[in-house]
């Protein structure tokens, strides 16, 4: 059986998902909130992009020159029995992760095979799983599947980018989206959607049912939809 994937978010009521230049207070307890909610679905692993995971990991860099030979591109799992893992979908082999563990997950990074021998060397140094989704792009029903297949995960939560969001959704492999809607008008038409897919990548407008609607402390709505 497939994993359960939820899709969960935060929104602005223009449909903006970046946080930056919201009043800090209220972006603090909007966070601390979207987090409460998220831990209600007891997922065993969850999932974001290059660039949330980068701002994640405190992203330094990380050293090169440590791969001696060229490295096989198969997976390579350290931890197969973590409470929980951080799913990081990372193609070109960017982060630079400081340890194994982020906010208490076992990191799992999702690459492809172009990715260089130095960052594989270096992710075999510091313990941090890796697995691959394909030659020159992410294939996340592979993702998925392998997770599943090689972790045990049945249930996982994407956190974002709006680029990642939008290409679960639009693999058709998102079960429900949890949307945090904030009482706050964004104005801001530059910044993402909270789902962003590129026209090429475009198939098809995703219909979704409404599964419960539900006011929150501050005046957030968190709304709750599911496929099929």
């Amino acid at each position: 059986m497939q994993p359960y994937v939820i899709c969960h978010m935060m929104s602005s009521l223009d449909g903006h998902a970046l946080t930056d230049g919201w009043d800090r207070p209220f972006k603090n307890a909007a966070g601390q909130l979207y987090e409460k909610l998220a831990k209600t679905y007891e997922f065993d692993a969850w999932i974001c992009g290059r660039v949330t995971m980068q701002e994640v990991a405190h992203d330094e860099g990380y050293p090169t020159g440590l791969a001696n030979s060229p490295i096989p591109r198969t997976d390579h799992f350290v931890d197969r029995n973590a409470a929980s893992y951080a799913i990081s979908i990372d193609p070109h082999g960017k982060v630079g992760w400081k340890k194994n563990q982020a906010l208490g997950s076992h990191v799992v990074e999702v690459l492809t095979e172009g990715v260089s021998d130095d960052y594989l060397a270096y992710l075999q140094s510091i313990d941090v799983s890796y697995l691959f989704a394909g030659k020159t792009d992410i294939d996340l029903k592979n993702v998925v599947d392998t997770l599943h297949k090689e972790l045990g995960c049945k249930r996982l939560i994407v956190e974002g980018g709006p680029h990642i969001s939008g290409s679960f959704v639009n693999a058709g492999l998102v079960d429900e989206v949890s949307v945090l809607i904030l009482p706050l008008v964004d104005g801001r038409g530059a910044h993402p959607a909270s789902f962003e897919i590129s026209p090429s990548a475009w198939t098809q407008p995703v219909h979704l049912t409404l599964a419960s609607a539900e006011v929150q402390e501050g005046g957030g709505v968190w709304l709750r939809y599911r496929r099929g």
